[in-house]
């Protein structure tokens, strides 16, 4: 007959219940999103903003969706839940009211290499100023693809951090957005760009500013741009012709090849 050591039972028991352990506190955030409501810069139906971020950073903004449809938004590019947070990431609402990011983490994964590089890019836009498509798409590595530069912000999973409202036509007006014309128009304006100047040099064929007193051309909302007298501001259509009249692109706004990563 076989006897059964019932101190060993003890510690087969112990040993399987230190197998178990408990799940570390930060688990829950590596597999679910959160959601916060967090007022925005827009006004009427776009002012209250939804953002979702992960432990990796904010990733996903969008204003005028009830909870449900933004749940729904979320999932369609996201595989993860989404869960109410207890306040916003660090850095979110001043970021929102000012316009400059700074140190707030994006969480951006599950963007091909030329989405992120068209995010990148615009990403680098001063409070301010604008860049037409063509600049966006040259800076992503790709000068021809324009229209996917386009389609790329179309899709930016967190507009208003990653400014592509500063992303305008060469032909002098706004183009699309993802809260609409009018919220675009909005922001331009709040951040003190002169759209019926641009719409202006538009009309007579204007794309590039350059100062005959220090021979440089630029973008015509570039810091430098505004700072030419009217006296000494020359006007061109390309940045070739203001190359063959001894201009040289400006170093701050990049009008000509892309700048060395």
């Amino acid at each position: 007959m076989t006897h059964h050591d019932p101190h060993a039972a003890d510690g087969l028991e112990a040993a399987l219940a230190a197998l178990a352990a408990d799940a570390p506190p930060t688990l829950l955030d590596r597999v679910a999103a959160r959601r916060v409501h967090v007022p925005g810069p827009l006004e009427g139906p776009h002012r209250d903003l939804q953002v979702a971020f992960t432990d990796q950073g904010v990733a996903f903004l969008r204003a005028g969706l009830d909870e449900r449809a933004f749940a729904e938004a979320f999932r369609r590019r996201f595989a993860r839940p989404l869960l109410p947070a207890d306040r916003p990431p660090a850095g979110l609402v001043p970021a929102l009211r000012t316009g400059r990011p700074g140190g707030l983490r994006l969480d951006l994964r599950g963007l091909s290499d030329f989405e992120a590089a068209v995010l990148r890019a615009t990403a680098t836009i001063p409070r301010g100023q604008t860049r037409p498509y063509a600049w966006v798409a040259r800076q992503a590595g790709n000068p021809k693809a324009v229209r996917a530069a386009g389609s790329a912000l179309g899709r930016n999973p967190v507009p208003l951090l990653i400014p592509c409202h500063r992303v305008t036509r060469s032909d002098g007006t706004i183009g699309q957005y993802v809260f609409g014309a009018q919220a675009k128009e909005h922001l331009l304006r709040a951040e003190d760009v002169d759209l019926d100047q641009l719409a202006a040099l538009a009309r007579r064929g204007v794309q590039y500013l350059g100062s005959d007193t220090t021979g440089i051309v630029c973008f015509p909302t570039c810091a430098d741009a505004r700072r030419i007298t009217a006296e000494h501001r020359r006007g061109f259509a390309t940045l070739a012709a203001a190359q063959a009249a001894g201009y040289r692109p400006c170093r701050h706004c990049r009008p000509g090849n892309p700048q060395p990563a």
